[in-house]
């Protein structure tokens, strides 16, 4: 019987280590890769090919919203399970609307973990007992999505390195664009969601989760 493949994304070793150990306890499941970062999470992904992608939502560089965007493109066949702390419906339509089919939170992890993997390696959707139905159901009407579509996929990578703290310069570098480029995407980000200071947009990623405080 072919073996369950499964990519592990978080920022901590320790909860990366313990989610290795639970998943492996299952006969033919196994973790490929691990990933620090969701940077990294795409590319490990686009390599591996795993079955199924854990992937954090607070995750420097790329947040586990944009990795998950991003995986699908790279590896349609890929299954994403989003393993957050965060009990937000909004978030749930964000990662729903990128791509994802599970959602459950990191305090529930040791009892639903397994059944949430196996549901996706079935390609069965998997959601949190605590989280809103109604989140699960894009809106397209909804005024947070409007706001965040206003923006290319590009700009949403950009705008969460920014955020991080990042300069024109190391954002070129990280992206292998031109410093010209970054400066043109960073002044676009800035009309289109009508922000006059970084502060602004800092304080935009801390409210939609981009970043993590």
């Amino acid at each position: 019987m072919t073996p369950l493949f499964i990519l592990i994304a978080d920022d901590h070793a320790v909860v990366r280590a313990g989610l290795r150990a639970l998943l492996e306890s299952r006969t033919r499941w196994q973790v490929c890769a691990e990933a620090a970062d969701g940077r990294d999470a795409v590319e490990k992904a686009t390599k591996h090919k795993p079955h199924i992608a854990i992937l954090d939502i607070g995750m420097p560089l790329l947040n586990g919203v944009e990795a998950t965007r991003q995986i699908r493109k790279a590896s349609p066949a890929t299954e994403i399970l989003i393993l957050t702390m965060h009990e937000s419906d909004d978030l749930v339509q964000q990662v729903v609307e990128a791509g994802a089919r599970g959602y459950i939170l990191k305090d529930e992890a040791d009892r639903v973990l397994l059944d949430a993997v196996q549901a996706l390696s079935q390609h069965k959707p998997y959601f949190s007992v605590r989280v809103s139905e109604a989140a699960v159901i894009s809106d397209s009407s909804d005024s947070a999505k409007s706001s965040r579509s206003r923006l290319t996929p590009r700009e949403r990578e950009i705008l969460q390195l920014l955020a991080e703290g990042k300069s024109n310069k190391e954002v070129a570098n990280l992206l292998n664009i031109s410093v010209n480029t970054a400066e043109a995407h960073r002044a676009n980000i800035m009309l289109k969601l009508d922000f006059h200071s970084l502060a602004e947009l800092v304080m935009y990623a801390i409210r939609n989760n981009i970043i993590r405080t």
